[in-house]
């Protein structure tokens, strides 16, 4: 990967790391618009005054547009969205796999049980 290639990339992470950016993309993945209103609520704990502030960006970044039906994702908008589809797969994989790795680490009851009556007596 090029410097330039590294550049978008981080253009693209800083934008997504924005608070409640990738929220608004997720919330309107199901290619139903929604009005600011439903949005929030989609969302869930932001403020109007972020969401507004959330929305310029996307917007401005071409990732979600305004129509008469609400807000909506673009082409490219849409496209960010099937590629967090994957992520959350993903994650989904990884979250198992941490629980198994966090299970495999605490003892099962059999071996406490046979490790307290090896304990030497008082």
């Amino acid at each position: 990967m090029g410097v330039k290639d590294n550049t978008a990339v981080i253009q693209l992470f800083d934008l997504l790391e924005q608070r409640y950016a990738m929220r608004v993309i997720w919330a309107l993945s199901d290619g139903h618009p929604q009005t600011f209103r439903l949005l929030q609520d989609s969302v869930g704990g932001v403020t109007p005054n972020t969401l507004n502030t959330r929305l310029k960006q996307l917007r401005a970044a071409r990732l979600v547009d305004h129509g008469r039906d609400g807000y909506h994702l673009t082409s490219q908008g849409a496209d960010l969205a099937r590629r967090m589809i994957d992520m959350q797969l993903f994650a989904n994989r990884w979250a198992q796999q941490q629980a198994r790795a966090s299970a495999s680490l605490v003892p099962s009851p059999q071996v406490l049980n046979e490790t307290v009556n090896h304990l030497p007596a008082a």
